[in-house]
């Protein structure tokens, strides 16, 4: 089965403010201060507000046990799927590749 391609794809932001978190049994004060991360740094990220950078998909993964690419992907899907529907690309052609005929000659 394929994911609806006209539903946004979830932000990892609210994997952690719906699930993750919340199965620690730990305050938001307290992952904040585990990932190395501001109070407020973590609360833009639940509330969908910044994006999860590289650097801290490294971190949510040690802390969470995953790997940071879970997390770069979730936010790349995000981001991209945002993108698609934000950018005008109308002026831009599509190029195809030009035959590689070196092997011929």
């Amino acid at each position: 089965m394929s994911r609806n391609p006209n539903r946004c794809p979830t932000h990892p932001g609210e994997l952690l403010r719906e699930d993750v978190i919340p199965a620690t049994g730990k305050s938001k004060s307290e992952i904040a201060r585990l990932l190395g991360i501001s109070r407020q740094h973590l609360h833009d990220l639940l509330a969908e507000r910044k994006p999860v950078s590289p650097e801290v998909a490294v971190r949510l993964g040690k802390l969470f046990g995953t790997a940071p690419l879970v997390w770069i992907r979730m936010q790349g899907a995000y981001d991209a799927w945002h993108a698609t529907r934000d950018v005008d690309v109308s002026a831009i052609p599509t190029l195809s590749a030009a035959p590689d005929n070196s092997a011929t000659t």
